[in-house]
């Protein structure tokens, strides 16, 4: 009780203070009831969902929608507060100033200016609308994005082998056959060699993939789907009864991907061949840096590989590129990861500019990087987990060529 009061005072408090800009604009009554209401809305359902929150199923549509409904009006008053607040330093320094130095009669503190108030709604407007069009179109709006990547040591049968890369699709959090099917449709007109998936299938139950496992077992491609584990494919955030009620969980999210035709990769490899000639595709079980599960075992997935076979190496969480692989001396060529989301925010403009507040968690959080000949693709994310929504990062679907790269004569 003491919590959810400092919440709704703390909530009010913001409240009562972004409400100031909007009354120096407009006199409306109308609109202030309009104010008042939505946000007495969004605020007890929020608490509502939160007080009847079920750890089985981690963040199911209504939660989700309580949330994103939550910080659409949410962010945009901490956004007038900070001009509102920042307006009355000003104030506060000129009534000083006309206290102590002004000469008698002479000091008038002026009142809220208007253009301010009217800058800051302005300037709220365009979180609050971006985060509605995540919600209502964003979060489907799938993105192919396509590479090239060149290889000194690529076997000569694999040059132009495409690759289609796909990750975390939360199957929990879909709430539209229609574009789930698109996406997938999608997927498949990229005609790939091999579909990877790199994890995260649900976001904490296998029944979740039961409404969608037919059409993802439409995924085609000439080698094949292979795919391996994510963090939340293991029933981490879910309060279970007893260990053997998660070990079932577990073992029916591995066994959905083969009933799908998957092949899971459990810390261990398969060589693709073409011709003569072979590469290695390696799967590890999830690793990540701070308190992510550590499953991965890099050293038992290559235990029948030759250092000096071509390798694609498939990991969840980039940061196991960091901390583990991109310095292994046995050179893992490529390696796909997913894991970040891009955040589901922030601003991009391919081939210019790319931000969000998760490069300040990860270092490689989306798209290709390399360092000393070895690259990491860092897949968007086809689903979404949290906020129901994506703006500005949108849902991916990774291709990428493999190159033998030229002799320079």
């Amino acid at each position: 009780m003491l919590r959810w009061s400092l919440f709704i005072i703390l909530y009010i408090l913001i409240d009562l203070y972004a409400f100031q800009a909007l009354k120096n604009v407009t006199k409306s009554k109308w609109i202030y009831a309009i104010y008042i209401l939505a946000s007495l809305v969004v605020l007890f359902n929020v608490m509502y969902q939160i007080s009847t929150y079920d750890s089985s199923r981690f963040m199911d549509a209504g939660r989700a929608y309580a949330f994103g409904f939550f910080i659409t009006i949410f962010i945009p008053k901490l956004i007038l507060i900070s001009f509102v607040f920042g307006e009355d330093v000003f104030r506060f320094f000129i009534a000083f100033y006309g206290k102590f130095f002004a000469s008698s009669g002479e000091f008038h503190l002026p009142s809220r200016r208007k253009f301010v108030s009217i800058l800051a709604l302005t300037v709220a407007a365009i979180p609050f609308t971006s985060l509605l069009f995540g919600m209502y179109k964003g979060k489907y709006n799938y993105k192919v994005w396509s590479y090239k990547l060149e290889f000194d040591d690529l076997p000569e049968s694999f040059d132009g082998f495409q690759i289609t890369h796909i990750s975390d699709i939360h199957s929990g959090s879909f709430d539209d056959k229609i574009k789930v099917q698109y996406g997938i449709d999608l997927i498949n007109e990229q005609k790939s060699d091999i579909i990877l998936f790199t994890g995260d299938l649900v976001n904490n139950l296998a029944d979740e993939m039961i409404p969608w496992k037919e059409a993802f077992s439409k995924l085609q491609a000439k080698e094949g789907v292979y795919s391996v584990l994510g963090n939340h494919d293991y029933g981490e955030y879910v309060n279970w009864n007893n260990q053997d009620e998660k070990q079932s969980n577990f073992e029916a999210v591995k066994n959905v991907q083969k009933e799908m035709g998957w092949h899971l990769l459990l810390n261990e490899s398969h060589f693709l061949k073409l011709n003569d000639e072979k590469i290695a595709l390696i799967g590890v079980e999830n690793w990540g840096e701070g308190g992510f599960k550590k499953a991965g075992n890099l050293d038992k997935a290559v235990s029948t590989v030759s250092e000096d076979t071509f390798k694609i190496l498939m990991s969840h969480d980039p940061s196991h590129w960091k901390s583990k692989v991109k310095d292994d001396l046995r050179k893992f060529h490529l390696t796909l990861s997913g894991h970040t989301h891009g955040m589901q925010f922030g601003i991009e403009i391919p081939g210019w500019f790319k931000w969000s507040p998760i490069k300040y968690r990860y270092e490689h959080w989306a798209g290709i990087y390399e360092e000393s000949g070895k690259y990491i693709n860092v897949n968007r994310g086809f689903g979404f987990l949290g906020y129901p929504g994506r703006v500005g990062i949108w849902p991916e679907i990774s291709v990428i060529t493999l190159k033998r790269k030229t002799p320079i004569v």
